[in-house]
């Protein structure tokens, strides 16, 4: 007789059995997996199929030499010159010529015509691949070339030819460029932050912005914030008005350099560290200078009255400012380029006032009237309406009024103002507006400010030590500099110092080798410092300082 335990033998086979087959795959997954297999060989013969015809065709590609990468530094040498695309305006008919140019946009038109932009810096033109031709350009070339990326950098040789119509997208509109040959020097990113010409459309007027995605205008175009502008600077600085802005500033540079270099001036070039908070010790960055502290200086003004006194008559310098305010405003920022000057005087402080708008002048004058700062004036006003609207009175002297007749000029306006207080901005503004309806100018001074909002180096009235010997310079009504005689007797600077809110001590570390200069001997001095981006931007009429600066930094931006 079977014993229980041989009874229960066929029973656990079949469970056993049973969980097996739960186990096994199901006819849906086998059925799947073949699919799969299928659907990966078909792919693999395919794309092996695709590459065998690409080969093909790059094989019977009579164009191939034409173009295509530069694949090493020998294939960049170009026996030939190059021409600028400035260069074009006024070519001649069938010139060939070869351009290192950027990519703005590229665009297959049919399987034998393709159309480029070539863009270099605020130039731009029509290039036109076209099948055939005397150098036998393929069909592989027409695709190749208008499937290169926006911003590439190419190299192009070709006939310049006049097109049957005016090429209005462009700025040389009475030529286009016939391609022989173009070869790809550096390959942009498929995918961009932000494109080129979409930052060529005005931006925001009046941006409470901390967007970094672009709006869409009433058109449904893309407008670029200015804080995407900003984090994208390097695409954001190829449009045509940045171009023509940051030309004009090295334009202001350099008559500030011609007009120094015609008076006589020394140039110097003082430091921008400083072991002490000086100036009263508000408003500058503390670093770490090795094992102690130092700080960033706030102007070269103590520098600049060194100078003086060690009997350099005329000094004047380029170089950063740095200040440590927590002015999130349009017109302030962090880090700007201060343009300074200072002089001895000889009889009167108003030597150095009327040096100082004789500079300006000499400043706007030229940006008015030499023909390329002309012609990028209005690359900027196409972006920027009113930029080529800054006015001047006839005479040769400037609009210049003192802080009392100011104050008189407001209240009249029914704009209430102090005497004895500094003006606001609003006040400013305010003023800018009646200066231009009723002196026809944009560039005007003010002078005798009341000592008690100048700074302790200043010296006051000896006549009326309630206001200073002091001045202001603005443009469309916003302040683009400050300037004064300074105090040169040791004795009374001290006395300044000591009585200033809070108290200063002339003797301390931060003080004592400035203090020293004067203690020395001295002659009566006085300068200025102009706010290079300031005037930029009030020159342009720029909403934003930010514009009028390659890489801005504010209480809020450190990079890039």
């Amino acid at each position: 007789m079977a014993s229980q335990a041989d009874r229960e033998l066929p029973s656990r086979a079949k469970q056993e059995e049973k969980e097996g087959d739960t186990n096994a795959p199901s006819k849906n997954a086998l059925k799947k997996a073949a699919k799969e297999k299928e659907k990966a060989e078909k792919a693999a013969k395919r794309q092996e199929l695709e590459q065998q015809q690409k080969e093909q065709a790059e094989a019977n590609d009579t164009a191939k030499h034409l173009y295509g990468p530069i694949q090493s530094a020998s294939d960049r040498r170009q026996t030939q010159g190059f021409t600028e695309l400035a260069g074009l305006y006024d070519a001649k008919e069938d010139q060939e010529v070869t351009v290192d140019a950027r990519i703005h946009n590229a665009r297959v038109q049919s399987a034998k015509l393709a159309f480029l932009v070539l863009r270099e810096e605020a130039h731009t033109i029509q290039a036109v691949v076209a099948e055939g031709g005397p150098h036998g350009i393929s069909r592989q070339m027409v695709k190749w070339c208008g499937g290169i990326n926006a911003e590439s950098i190419v190299r192009a040789t070709g006939l310049v030819k006049q097109p049957k119509e005016p090429v209005t997208s462009t700025s040389i509109t009475n030529f286009e460029l016939h391609i022989e040959s173009i070869y790809l020097i550096s390959e942009a990113a498929q995918m961009l932050p932000v494109q080129v010409k979409d930052c060529m459309r005005a931006p925001p007027m009046n941006e409470e912005d901390s967007k970094n995605e672009p709006e869409m205008d009433s058109q449904g175009l893309p407008v670029v914030s200015l804080n995407a502008r900003l984090n994208n600077r390097v695409l954001d600085g190829r449009t045509a008005a940045n171009q023509a802005i940051f030309q004009l500033q090295s334009g202001i540079s350099n008559l500030f350099i011609e007009f120094m270099n015609q008076n006589h001036f020394t140039w110097i070039n003082s430091s921008r560290l400083a072991g002490a908070a000086t100036e009263g010790g508000a408003g500058v960055f503390e670093i770490k200078y090795f094992e102690t502290k130092a700080y960033l200086t706030q102007s070269p003004q103590f520098f600049k009255q060194m100078a003086i006194a060690m009997d350099m008559k005329r000094v004047c310098e380029i170089g950063p400012v740095f200040r440590a305010e927590n002015s999130n405003t349009h017109r302030h920022l962090t880090e700007f380029t201060g343009l300074d000057f200072e002089m001895v005087i000889k009889n009167d402080y108003h030597e150095v006032l009327s040096f100082g708008e004789k500079l300006m002048l000499y400043i706007i004058r030229n940006l008015q009237e030499r023909a390329e700062f002309k012609r990028l004036t209005k690359v900027v006003d196409q972006v920027f309406p009113g930029a080529g609207d800054f006015k001047l009175p006839s005479e040769d002297s400037a609009a210049r009024l003192t802080f009392a007749e100011a104050v008189k000029l407001l209240n009249e306006a029914g704009i209430e103002a102090g005497e004895f207080d500094d003006l606001s901005t609003p006040q400013e503004k305010a003023l800018g507006r009646i200066m231009r309806e009723k002196y026809s100018t944009d560039f005007y001074t003010i002078d005798k400010y009341p000592s008690a909002v100048r700074p302790f180096y200043t010296m006051p009235d000896p006549a009326n030590p309630q206001v200073s010997n002091s001045y202001d310079f603005f443009m469309r009504g916003q302040e683009i500099m400050s300037g004064a005689q300074r105090i040169h007797d040791y004795k009374q600077l001290c006395e300044r110092m000591r009585a200033n809110d809070p108290p200063l001590d002339p003797l301390s570390e931060g003080f004592r080798h400035y203090t020293d200069a004067f203690k020395y001997g001295c002659a009566p001095h006085g300068g200025g410092g102009l706010g290079l981006n300031r005037i930029l931007q009030f020159y342009l009429g720029l909403p934003d300082i930010r514009f009028a600066t390659m890489f801005p930094r504010d209480p809020g931006r450190l990079a890039p």
